[in-house]
Order: C-alpha cells, then structure tokens, then sequence
C-alpha cells in the first residue's frame, strides 16, 4: 500500500477550498438577488394600487400626499372626495427590500416610485443601483 503523501493532501485541501469558495459566494449573492426581486415586486404592487387609486379619484396621490395615501384617507393637499381606499394592505408606507422607504415623487398625473438599492444612496451599480418603477 502506498501513502499519501502530504503534497496530496495540500492538492486536496486546496481543491476543497476552491469549490467551497464557489458554492459560498454564489450562496451569499442569492439573498441579495433576492432583495432586488422583492423590491421589483413591491414596486410593481404599489403601482396597482395607484392604478386603482387613479380610476376611483381621476389624479394619483402627490409626492405630498406620499404613498401613505394609498393607506389613509389624505390629510393634505387636494383631498379626494372618492377615496375608497386602503389601496394597499399595510399598516405604514411599504419598504423596499432593504427595509428602506421608498421615494415617492408625483405631480398627480404622473409618478415615479424609487428605491435607492442595497446601500442607500442614490446612484450605485449592481445591487446599489437604484431600482425604479420607470426601468422595472
């Protein structure tokens, strides 16, 4: 029988460590794929809500009146006289992935809804970048 000699075992524990470095890092960027999907689909949510929000009160919520208007009955600026709302089942203002609020910019007519991505701050690439309901 022969031995394994310890240049073997180094080759071994070198390939081991390789695949583990692999399968780790493609693990560890699942869930922050996944908080970019989740913010898509918060995004793509809110929006039907001010659809309906639209078609019951002929005018979107102003930036404002914010996203809370699809929740509550808005305290300020023009205030809907249809408003059949909550538009969205949630106690506060939705979150994106990151727990962070979402900007909500409207003139009433038209609207954008932004998240600042994984860090934040506007601006960014890859998961930092800001993801909006204009490029989904």
């Amino acid at each position: 029988m022969r031995a394994i000699t310890f240049i073997e075992v180094l080759v071994v524990m070198i390939i081991l460590s390789l695949i583990a470095g692999i399968i780790g890092t493609q693990l560890l960027s699942v869930p922050a794929k996944a908080k970019v999907d989740v913010t898509k689909i918060q995004i793509s949510s809110i929006e039907g809500a001010l659809d309906r929000y639209f078609l019951e009160n002929s005018t979107f919520p102003t930036s404002e009146q914010g996203l809370e208007a699809l929740i509550r009955l808005p305290e300020v600026g023009v205030i809907p006289k249809n408003w059949q709302g909550p538009y969205l089942k949630a106690n506060s203002a939705p979150t994106d992935g990151w727990k962070n609020p979402f900007i909500y910019r409207s003139d009433g007519r038209d609207y954008t809804i932004i998240s600042l991505g994984a860090d934040g701050v506007e601006g960014g690439t890859e998961l930092d970048a800001d993801i909006s309901s204009k490029n989904l």
